[in-house]
């Protein structure tokens, strides 16, 4: 078995855990959702040509070794080395691929020894120049000095939203062709950086708890975790399709009769056209983390009126989290290949497995409640249990709360706890009935 030939083994099974059974078959959007798996399970980040290339076997040297554990570790191996013994019975499994004449005279000179002792100063020998061979070949993959690149941020307006963010790097030492900033998980908040440059400036427009990342090439080498919370629920839109700068709107409209929610009138006020097709979100980060997204039970209430007549109005109900996203993301039955849900690293989506019974009619109020209980999740609807998942990854500690629709989302309650039956948050927003 060939080095080419485990990579793509590895791979398939990265893929097969997230709902992808023909790598043959894949699209644009499945490279991108296992790029950003194995980015947010390992803090590699792989590019989409990447993954491309190593699925179809399309390299001819060996991969960088910051990949290789990447892939390795997202299944449960602590290194590339590791996965390799776990599949490997015979030395043979050990060299790579012949890509040099000394390496076919090795491999054809290896494949003549048996397990004699006559042979014994032979294979010693043979064994000496595999190692020096295999040193040989992957030293400027191995010396990239990652370990030397310096990463720093700093806030430069408290909690204010937006958010001026100062960070300091040096990448001066590091061995690579193209270095970024990343400010989140969001590749498209990516900004290119330069040796002998040791500062940038950005802005952070949404609250949050947002890892930013230092990449060298694909590989993300330094993360540092940035807060910018409200500690009150924070309203904004966007266009549907999630991009560009967020809308604010004024803390006055959060609350109406008793939920958390907007009306027409609202909008107007906050000059939102809403003869567009907008997303709204409502947030809320405290500033004190303490509940794990391993062990939480999170019940809320919610309904929707709609702005535009859009054919699937969907409600999302995320539990934002130091890695990773929580959510469930639920509309009509009709709309059923549309719902989509994710606990750790465990994305299901209605286009490839039966969500249906995440469904339910939106316009009419619906009690919702997430349990995860030792990685275990499981939804209720309307108190009947509709769906059970389990994941291997933890996403760290819960950062927030948040609604997310492309209508006028209302809030009748929302409550966390932790599985102690402690209350970490609760709101009922004045209605008094919860």
């Amino acid at each position: 078995m060939t080095e080419k030939e485990l990579v793509k083994i590895c791979l398939t099974e990265i893929c097969r855990r997230n709902g992808i059974s023909e790598t043959s078959m894949m699209v644009q959007r499945d490279f991108e959702n296992i790029s950003q798996s194995i980015d947010e399970n390992t803090g590699v980040l792989i590019s989409l040509s990447t993954i491309k290339r190593l699925l179809n076997g399309e390299f001819s040297r060996t991969p960088q070794i910051a990949t290789l554990n990447a892939i390795a570790a997202y299944l449960g191996f602590k290194s590339w080395r590791e996965y390799k013994s776990s599949m490997q019975n015979d030395i043979d499994y050990i060299l790579p691929e012949p890509r040099s004449e000394e390496e076919i005279l090795i491999k054809n000179l290896k494949s003549k020894i048996r397990f004699n002792w006559k042979w014994v100063g032979v294979a010693a020998v043979v064994t000496g120049v595999i190692i020096f061979f295999s040193f040989r070949g992957s030293s400027n993959e191995i010396n990239v000095n990652y370990d030397k690149a310096r990463f720093s941020a700093k806030k430069t307006t408290a909690n204010a939203i937006p958010n001026t963010v100062v960070f300091n790097y040096n990448v001066d030492e590091v061995d690579a062709d193209s270095f970024f900033i990343q400010q989140s998980w969001d590749k498209r908040t990516r900004v290119k950086i330069e040796k002998h440059n040791y500062t940038l400036t950005d802005i952070y427009y949404e609250p949050g708890y947002h890892i930013a990342k230092l990449i060298a090439n694909d590989t993300i080498i330094k993360t540092i975790g940035i807060s910018i919370p409200t500690d009150k629920w924070f309203l904004f839109t966007k266009d549907e399709d999630l991009k560009g700068i967020p809308q604010y709107i004024k803390d006055g409209a959060a609350s109406n009769e008793g939920f958390l929610g907007l009306d027409k009138n609202d909008l107007a006020d906050n000059h939102v056209k809403i003869d567009e097709n907008k997303a709204f979100f409502y947030e809320y980060f405290p500033g004190k983390l303490e509940v794990s997204s391993d062990n939480f039970i999170f019940k809320t209430r919610v309904r929707m009126k709609q702005v535009k007549n859009n054919q699937c109005p969907y409600i999302m109900c995320e539990i934002f989290c130091q890695r990773n996203f929580t959510y469930l993301k639920s509309m009509s039955m009709g709309c059923a290949s549309e719902v989509s849900a994710q606990f750790g690293e465990n994305a299901i989506f209605g286009k490839k497995a039966n969500l249906s019974p995440l469904c339910f009619d939106v316009s009419k109020w619906t009690d919702i409640e997430m349990t995860v209980k030792n990685k275990v999740a499981t939804i209720f609807i309307n108190n009947k249990q509709v769906y059970t998942c389990t994941y291997n990854n933890s996403s760290g500690l819960i950062t927030g709360l948040g609604f997310i629709s492309n209508g006028l989302c209302e809030v009748d309650f929302v409550e966390l706890k932790g599985l102690n039956k402690k209350v970490v948050f609760k709101d009922d927003f004045g209605g008094g009935n919860y």
